[in-house]
C-alpha cells in the first residue's frame, strides 16, 4: 500500500514546523474553525503561556472568526451551527461581548479541540497541547512543542501561512460553483492569487508567497535554504516560474497556462537571480511533481486548480510535467542548472 501524500509530508520532514502545516493543509476542512483556533494558538506561544483555559480562548477565539464573517458568510459546510450563528448576531450587534463569550464557550469548542491535532484521523507524532477538562475550569496544557515553535525561523510565516489557507477554503465555499470551473490564477504584476470564470468577477484571493509557502515547508524550492515570505525585505523570496515565462507563447499555443499554479515555486532571492530564464535540471520535474500533488490533497480551490490545469490522475499529471519540460528543452540552450549550494 503507497502512503498518502499527505503522510509523506510527515515522514520526509518530522519537524515541528511540518506537523503544524500538515494540520493547516491537509487536516479536515469540515469548517473554518480549526483555522481561528490555529491563530489564537499562535497568540498563546508569543505569550509564552503554559497553561489557558477555555474562557481565557473563547473570545480571542470567535473574533478571528467573526473577523472573517465580515467577508465570507459560509465558514462551515453544515447548514446550522449554534456558535456561527451567535458570532453573526454579534456582528450584527444583536447580543452583547459577554454573550458571545457564553455562547463560545459553551458550543464553539465542541469539535476543534479533539479534531485539531488529527490529520487523517490519526494524532500528529508532537502534540502541541493536552486538554484537562478535569477541573471545575476547562483548560489546555500547552506542551515545549507549540512553543518550541517560537524558536524556529519559520514562526515568522505561519500566521500568514494560516490566513492565506483559511482565505482559500472560504472563497472556494462561498462561490458555490462547480469545482470544474473553479480555477486560481495568478497576477504577476501584484503577485496574488484571484478567481475568476464566466459568472463571477475576479475576486482577489491572497498573496501567491503565504499560500505557497507552507506546501514548500518553508524552503526553497531548489536550494532548500529556509525562506522569508515577508514582503518588501532584503531576504523576501521570489516567485519564480520553473519552466522560464519568456516560453509562455510557445506554451499558450498548446494550450498551457505558464503562470498556472502548477508551475509556479518560491525561491531564494539569490537562487533565483542564478536562475533567471534557464530550465532546472530535470531531477528537479519529480520535485514539482510531488509538490503539486501535496496542493491535491489539501482539497479546495488549489486541488481542483491543478487538476483542470494537469489532468485528473497521477498518470496524466506526471506527462503533462514531462511535456511541458521537453518542450522547453527544445526550446533552450542551457537546461541543467543547479543552484551552487543544496542542502539535504
Amino acid at each position: 500500500m503507497t502512503k498518502s501524500t499527505h503522510t509523506s509530508f510527515q515522514i520526509d520532514d518530522p519537524s515541528l514546523e511540518s506537523q503544524w502545516r500538515a494540520i493547516i493543509l491537509f487536516g479536515k476542512n469540515s469548517a473554518t474553525y480549526k483555522f481561528a483556533f490555529a491563530k489564537t494558538l499562535l497568540d498563546i506561544v508569543e505569550k509564552e503561556k503554559t497553561t489557558v483555559t477555555i474562557d481565557e480562548l473563547a473570545l480571542p477565539y470567535a473574533k478571528y472568526l467573526i473577523e472573517h464573517l465580515k467577508k465570507n458568510d459560509r465558514q462551515g459546510n453544515s447548514n446550522s451551527s449554534t456558535f456561527l450563528d451567535g458570532c453573526r448576531k454579534f456582528l450584527s450587534n444583536e447580543i452583547s461581548e459577554d454573550d458571545l463569550f457564553q455562547v463560545t464557550r459553551r458550543y464553539g469548542f465542541v469539535n476543534v479541540i479533539d479534531a485539531f491535532q488529527k490529520v487523517n484521523r490519526a494524532e500528529i507524532p508532537n502534540s502541541f497541547y493536552e486538554k484537562d477538562f478535569s477541573r471545575q475550569s476547562k483548560r489546555l496544557v500547552i506542551t515545549d512543542n507549540l512553543l518550541k515553535l517560537k524558536e524556529k525561523f519559520q514562526f515568522q510565516n505561519l500566521e500568514q501561512e494560516v490566513e492565506a489557507r483559511w482565505k482559500l477554503v472560504e472563497t472556494a465555499w462561498n462561490l458555490n460553483i462547480n469545482p470544474n470551473l473553479l480555477e486560481v490564477n495568478y497576477d504577476d504584476k501584484k503577485e496574488l492569487f484571484f478567481i475568476d470564470n464566466k459568472i463571477m468577477r475576479r475576486k482577489d484571493v491572497t498573496s501567491v508567497r503565504e499560500a505557497l509557502n507552507g506546501y514548500q515547508k518553508g524552503r526553497c524550492f531548489y536550494s532548500k535554504k529556509e525562506i522569508n515570505i515577508n514582503s518588501n525585505q532584503d531576504d523576501t523570496c521570489a516567485v519564480d516560474h520553473f519552466i522560464p515565462h519568456f516560453l509562455k507563447p510557445i506554451l499558450a499555443k498548446k494550450g498551457v497556462n505558464i503562470n498556472g499554479v502548477w508551475n509556479l515555486v518560491l525561491a531564494d532571492m539569490t537562487v533565483n537571480s542564478s536562475k533567471s530564464n534557464r530550465l532546472a535540471h530535470v531531477r528537479y520535474l519529480e520535485r514539482l511533481f510531488t509538490r503539486n500533488e501535496y496542493y491535491i490533497e489539501s482539497n479546495l480551490p488549489l486541488a481542483e486548480t491543478i487538476i483542470n490545469q494537469t489532468g485528473n490522475t497521477k498518470a496524466k499529471r506526471r506527462m503533462f510535467l514531462k511535456e511541458q519540460y521537453q518542450t522547453a528543452v527544445n526550446e533552450l540552450i542551457d537546461h541543467s542548472w543547479q543552484p551552487d549550494i543544496e542542502l539535504l
